[in-house]
């Protein structure tokens, strides 16, 4: 890989963007030098290295998960209610459209953005359920029903992508949930064992004509379209056909909004080494990766000390760095400060944690749940100190590569994963490039 020049980031007050292609327009923060290498034997072919950037998620249109906003599901006194696929099944539709309605009118206002531009934050991802995009049959040989799935979260969408607009802030939008679960987790909309996105024939063609119609009618009002948040790639059923996904989803981008709005695609856990020299210039253009890093679902994690974490997270630096070198921009698309899996029910509605045994006998346990989740006047200043330490440490990472989004914005009862309870209590700084610990992976 060769040098060919610097090129000199363009000033725009308040606005920072992924490292895009050096065909685009990079603006940064400040005036800055970017060095630009040779992707081919020609200047145009070239890209940027990072100016820095950073993201937060907004919870707003995202798949309801019950972890993040435990009293919705429980106002509706049924334990049956899982995620949105069994609150359609289990509730009337009007009484269900008009808790939705409350839920999407003041989980996430026009406050929350105003408040996330004066943090120093720069891009914002929202999620979207396919159950929520208003496709016709004109639009797909698919079927259009959603049924159990409540829609309606379109203008509130929409309203949204104002609002940012009006705060200076860049979206990245990503499908969270796909027609038959593309996980199986509460937050693809329908918690089962047997998710059926890659195994059933009709919804993965489904989903394209819904990337295509998103991408048609919105393109120009979000900077990035993520084609699909936390496929199983490690299971059969979705790996198989995962990689062809992508590049259809790709195709349909172009087709449907050309070559300025960017498409991010996920490692789907399997890591980004097992993606190399896949959607790369010159076979495609102006493509991001997307990976998730938390150290709290595997017990062999759980364990680790406080400062084990922090080693942890320094030492994906390196790989990450080398992938995203000689192939994708790379940013870590979610990522908090908890250490543990104490949230309440963020394993599941009705379901336990590891860390205090509660969701499996059998397995290890590390203690109580006291003092490491919910409100955050119980916890101590050596866990303040610790939930700092751990924040910069994995901002880090994405400041290594192309960026970090962190998840997430708020949460009802677990500050230790809530950016804006973070502000308020000190273990995240009002300005995101302030460091306390500014040598912390230097060790690593």
């Amino acid at each position: 890989m060769q040098t060919c020049l610097i090129k000199r980031c363009q000033v725009e007050p308040n606005i920072g963007v992924l490292n895009y292609p050096c065909a685009y327009i990079v603006h940064c923060r400040e005036w800055q030098s970017s060095v630009c290498h040779y992707r081919g034997d020609h200047e145009s072919n070239c890209y940027t290295e990072p100016c820095t950037f950073q993201l937060w998620d907004n919870n707003r249109q995202r798949s309801k998960s019950p972890w993040i906003t435990p009293s919705l599901f429980e106002s509706f006194n049924n334990t049956n209610i899982v995620d949105e696929f069994t609150l359609g099944q289990n509730i009337d539709h009007d009484t269900a459209l008009d808790v939705l309605q409350n839920h999407w009118e003041t989980w996430i206002t026009e406050d929350d953005f105003e408040a996330i531009s004066a943090a120093g934050l720069n891009h914002v991802r929202m999620q979207l359920g396919y159950w929520s995009v208003p496709i016709t049959s004109a639009d797909t040989n698919s079927t259009t029903s959603v049924d159990p799935y409540i829609p309606g979260a379109w203008p509130y969408l929409l309203q949204a992508l104002t609002w940012a607009k009006q705060n200076s802030l860049h979206v990245i939008l990503d499908l969270h949930g796909a027609p038959g679960s593309q996980n199986g987790y509460d937050n693809s909309g329908q918690r089962t064992g047997n998710p059926m996105w890659g195994s059933d024939q009709d919804n993965v063609p489904r989903t394209l004509d819904i990337i295509s119609f998103i991408a048609d009618q919105i393109g120009g009002m979000i900077d990035v379209l993520e084609l699909l948040n936390e496929p199983t790639a490690f299971t059969s059923s979705i790996g198989d056909v995962l990689k062809g996904y992508w590049q259809q989803g790709y195709q349909m981008v172009r087709t449907s909004a050309g070559s300025s709005l960017k498409v991010m695609i996920m490692d789907g856990f399997l890591g980004v080494q097992n993606w190399e020299n896949f959607l790369i210039y010159p076979s495609a253009q102006g493509v991001l990766m997307d990976t998730h890093e938390y150290q709290i679902f595997n017990y062999d994690q759980l364990q680790f000390s406080m400062s084990e974490h922090i080693n942890a997270s320094c030492q994906m630096i390196p790989s990450l760095q080398s992938y995203a070198d000689s192939n994708l921009f790379t940013i870590i698309g979610e990522w908090s400060t908890a250490a543990t899996d104490c949230a309440m029910w963020l394993n599941g509605r009705g379901v336990g944690s590891r860390w205090d045994g509660t969701w499996q006998s059998g397995q290890p346990t590390f203690g109580s749940c006291d003092g490491w989740t919910g409100n955050m006047s119980t916890f101590s200043d050596d866990y303040k100190t610790f939930l700092r330490q751990y924040y910069e440490a994995q901002v880090s990472i994405g400041e290594a590569i192309q960026g970090w989004v962190y998840w997430t914005w708020k949460a009802e009862n677990a500050d230790d994963w809530s950016y804006q309870r973070g502000l308020e209590g000190g273990w995240i700084p009002q300005d995101p490039t302030d460091r306390m610990y500014p040598d912390i992976c230097s060790g690593s």
